[in-house]
């Protein structure tokens, strides 16, 4: 037997190819132009009005230089803006413009199909401990992570968002 068979981190990475793979294609489907990893930024910013960069970076779990990306190229669609602070140049508060949030809107639901399509085999139960078993496992090994999430960043729960 091939030894990655009983290795985590080997289901881990294909968990995450799945992941995008599902992502990127029913996003394309509903013709939206965005990457899990700026929903996700668009997700904090929506709920985190004026959140300034570092801050975004630790709730998203990126490097604050990947975070810039991020924001500059939602920035170029529209979707976000930046507002710079006059006292410090450094620190510039990030918001959601209204077409960042209906580019939001119409992605959340695409977004619980894909959560869906990356559970598929698992019953209900299954599928809240996996949720409960990967938040526990990435919050014990955060300390590893080059971009280390924010512990004021509360994991998500799989609610559905009605």
């Amino acid at each position: 037997m091939n030894p990655i068979t009983r290795m985590v981190g080997h289901y881990i990475r294909r968990l995450h190819q799945i992941s995008v793979g599902a992502f990127m294609s029913r996003i394309s489907e509903q013709d939206l132009d965005l990457t899990q990893v700026q929903f996700a930024a668009l997700s904090v910013v929506k709920e985190y009005p004026e959140i300034d960069q570092t801050s975004l970076a630790q709730h998203i779990a990126c490097d604050r230089a990947t975070t810039g990306g991020v924001i500059d190229r939602l920035e170029k669609k529209g979707f976000v803006r930046r507002i710079y602070q006059k006292y410090d140049r450094r620190r510039n508060l990030i918001v959601i413009t209204d077409d960042g949030r209906k580019v939001y809107e119409n992605a959340i639901p695409i977004v619980w199909v894909v959560q869906d399509d990356i559970m598929r085999g698992l019953t209900e139960v299954e599928q809240e401990e996996l949720l409960r078993l990967l938040v526990k496992a990435t919050s014990a090994s955060n300390k590893f992570s080059r971009a280390p999430m924010s512990p004021a960043a509360p994991p998500a729960e799989r609610q559905r968002i009605v």
